[in-house]
């Protein structure tokens, strides 16, 4: 790791640990990434590169059917998508949780619909509205994977900035409160066999690593919004 991102990992590691204070109790069996082992494996993971342009613009959710939208947020702006044009910023604004729905954005899902029953996004909304800002994705329903597919897709694309995989979950499945869930995967460490989600809850979890097999059990669960169609991972690029 070159010095540059050894200091913005520890500026942003030091923002989550402040944060840490506020959340709910970790369950068993996951790691914060504020912790010093949290800490020491995401300096030492084999795939890290994704996490850097995602801190840097990290969003916490503007209310809690938004992980969605944090999460699109932030996606653009690590993938330089053209920004918004904004009499303050002079056309160099960025990417929030508002002006992500752009009359594209809109057509697959309105804003208003995710803060009404049954509240939030499913994985396939999700890739629609990423679809919308002219990127390319691919939706994989965790049904019509396996976890070494997922393993290997998942660690291509941590070790390029051009590429996210976003992952779209159900919380009680790792043992957190409780309902489905979606953030960016950050890293991938081999040693532990773990993944870094910086979870876009930031008031109610901290980013945190999980184990690739609870990761894919947790995504392997059916989302009665979506059909009853597993949830699954996000595949993203310009």
């Amino acid at each position: 790791m070159n010095r540059l991102k050894f200091i913005a990992a520890v500026a942003v590691a030091v923002g989550f640990s402040s944060a840490q204070a506020e959340t709910l109790p970790l369950p068993d069996g996951v790691i914060s990434l504020a912790s010093p082992e949290g800490g020491a494996m995401l300096f030492g993971a084999e795939a890290n590169t994704d996490y850097f342009p995602l801190s840097i613009h990290f969003a916490t959710q503007d209310n809690p059917a938004y992980c969605g939208p944090a999460t699109i947020a932030m996606v653009l702006n690590a993938l330089d998508v053209p920004r918004p044009a904004s009499d303050m910023t002079l056309g160099l604004g960025m990417f929030d949780q508002e002006n992500i729905f752009t009359p594209a954005a809109e057509s697959v899902m309105p804003a208003t619909a995710i803060v009404n029953p049954p509240y939030g996004m499913t994985i396939n909304q999700f890739g629609g509205v990423l679809a919308a800002h002219n990127l390319d994705v691919e939706v994989v329903h965790a049904a019509d994977s396996d976890l070494d597919t997922f393993r290997d897709a998942a660690i291509t694309q941590l070790k390029d900035d051009d590429h996210f995989i976003l992952v779209n979950y159900l919380r009680k499945a790792i043992g957190q409160e409780e309902g489905g869930h979606i953030s960016p995967l950050g890293a991938y460490d081999e040693d532990t066999d773990r993944f870094l989600i910086l979870d876009v809850t930031r008031y109610k979890y901290p980013p945190i690593w999980v184990e690739a097999t609870a990761l894919f059990d947790a995504m392997n669960t059916t989302d009665s919004a979506n059909d009853g169609k597993t949830r699954g991972y996000v595949s993203v690029s310009r």
